[in-house]
C-alpha cells in the first residue's frame, strides 16, 4: 500500500469514529410519517386510507344521489343513522367490516372506534331521530365523522368526544347544523383541520340546504381556506396548524 492510500484510509476511518456511518435510504424512508389520505366522494361519505392500506369508509350512499356511489374497498365503513343517503352498505365486500349507528366503543382492524349519539335535528330527535359521530386515530392523528348531526352538543356529549386533530363536518343546515354552527362546533372540540361536508353542490341542485359559501363566510380570519383542487388529499400530523385551523375543500370529482 503506498502512502497516500494509506492516508486516505487512515483519514476514512477517523471520520467514521467521529460521525459513524451514513443512515441507509430504506431506514429513513422507514421512519417518515406515512400520514393519511382523504378522499371525498360527496355528500357526507369519505374514505379515510392509513398506515397499512388500512381504509376507513364513512356514510356511503348509493346510486341515484347525483355522486357517484363510491368503489373503494375499505377495511371498515361506519354509518352515522339509518339514511338511504348514509347506509348503502350493500355494494361492499364482506370483508368490510361495518359499525352501524351505535355508540359506545368498538374495536375493528386494530382501531378503536368511539361512537357518541346525538340528534339528527335540533328537537331532541323528534324529527329524524339518532345520529352517532364516530372518532378513532390514524397516524398519530384523531379524527371525527359528524354525521348529520343537527344542533350543537351539549356538554357531556363535547366531553365524550373530546378534542380532534381532523373534522369532518356537515355545513349545509336544514337537516343538519348550518355554516356558522359548524365553525362554533369545530371551535368546540379543538378541530385543527375541518372538512366541510353535506352542503349543496352542482350534483344535488334539488336538495333544501345552502352550498358551502355561508360557511365559508363565517370562517374566522384566523382560519386557513384551502382549496384542494382535486378529490383526495393527503395529511399528516407534521400538517396540523398550531394555531387557528385549516379548512381544506374537496372536489366530488
Amino acid at each position: 500500500m503506498n502512502r497516500t492510500l494509506a492516508g486516505a484510509c487512515i483519514c476514512a476511518g477517523l471520520l467514521l469514529c467521529i460521525f459513524g456511518p451514513a443512515p441507509a435510504q430504506e431506514e429513513v424512508g422507514q421512519m417518515a410519517d406515512p400520514g393519511i389520505t382523504i378522499r371525498w366522494w360527496g355528500q357526507a361519505c369519505f374514505c379515510i386510507t392509513g398506515p397499512g392500506d388500512v381504509s376507513v369508509l364513512n356514510d356511503p350512499f348509493p346510486e341515484g344521489m347525483g355522486y357517484d356511489p363510491p368503489t373503494c374497498t375499505p377495511t371498515v365503513c361506519t354509518v352515522s343513522h339509518e339514511h338511504r343517503d348514509h347506509n348503502a352498505v350493500e355494494r361492499l365486500p364482506q370483508t368490510t367490516q361495518i359499525i352501524r349507528g351505535v355508540a359506545g366503543e368498538h374495536e375493528a382492524a386494530g382501531i378503536t372506534f368511539t361512537g357518541v349519539e346525538v340528534f339528527h335535528d335540533a328537537e331532541q330527535g323528534a324529527k329524524r331521530g339518532a345520529n352517532v359521530i364516530y372518532i378513532w386515530s390514524m397516524a398519530g392523528m384523531r379524527i371525527a365523522h359528524f354525521g348529520d348531526i343537527g344542533h350543537l352538543p351539549t356538554p357531556e356529549q363535547l366531553r365524550q368526544i373530546g378534542t380532534v386533530d381532523v373534522a369532518m363536518v356537515p355545513v349545509g343546515g336544514f337537516y343538519t347544523i348550518d355554516g356558522a354552527q359548524a365553525v362554533k362546533l369545530a371551535r368546540q372540540v379543538s378541530a385543527k383541520v375541518i372538512f366541510p361536508m353535506h352542503y349543496k353542490t352542482a350534483a344535488t341542485e334539488k336538495l333544501p340546504i345552502s352550498g358551502l359559501e355561508p360557511f365559508l363566510a363565517a370562517v374566522p380570519d384566523t382560519w386557513q381556506v384551502e382549496r384542494a383542487g382535486g378529490v383526495s388529499v393527503q395529511l399528516g400530523a407534521a400538517d396540523l396548524p398550531e394555531q387557528g385551523a385549516r379548512v381544506i375543500v374537496l372536489d366530488y370529482k
